[in-house]
């Protein structure tokens, strides 16, 4: 049986890990076998530009932590090689992230994951990687409503110039 140390830093490994995904935004879960040390530390240095922590723990723990968070279902994907992604500012910039490392990297899955506290499958989580940026979004939204902005601007112009038109010939 294992020491009173070890297991009393397992607690601490598995409630500093709980208290991380309390806060957490975003928490993912990958398989990473199969990838190299140079695609970790690219993806690990893509993540933190987006604010977002890449680790390798051990299932245990990880399923442990997430019991301790009132996280359930996603304990099926708790098998094999697991690395957990977690964010507490954005979910959709690191999800993004993934998705693209995934699409360059064959072996490389998301098992699942947490978005704002709600379970979220692979697909779902695809999904909303492949939505545009924020930015995006609202600048084509501004380019929507600019684009009525104008073509009311011209319809009105052209109803001044068919009222200029019609003034003199009743003059």
């Amino acid at each position: 049986m294992a020491s009173e140390k070890i297991l009393n830093q397992k607690k601490e490994e598995v409630s500093k890990l709980a208290s991380e995904m309390k806060e957490a935004k975003l928490i993912l879960l990958t398989d990473y076998k199969g990838i190299n040390v140079t695609d970790v530390t690219n993806l690990r240095t893509d993540l933190r530009k987006v604010n977002a922590k890449y680790s390798v723990i051990k299932n245990n723990i990880t399923r442990r932590a997430l019991a301790e968070c009132g996280i359930e279902g996603l304990e099926d994907q708790l098998t094999g090689t697991t690395a957990v992604v977690i964010s507490s500012e954005d979910y959709l910039e690191p999800a993004k992230v993934i998705y693209n490392f995934c699409k360059d990297n064959e072996y490389y899955k998301i098992k699942g994951g947490v978005i704002e506290g709600k379970v979220m499958t692979t697909e779902e989580i695809i999904t909303l990687a492949k939505l545009p940026s924020r930015e995006t979004l609202l600048s084509m939204l501004a380019g929507a409503l600019l684009g009525n902005i104008s073509k009311f601007a011209v319809a009105l112009d052209q109803v001044r110039i068919q009222k200029e038109a019609e003034a003199p010939a009743e003059a």
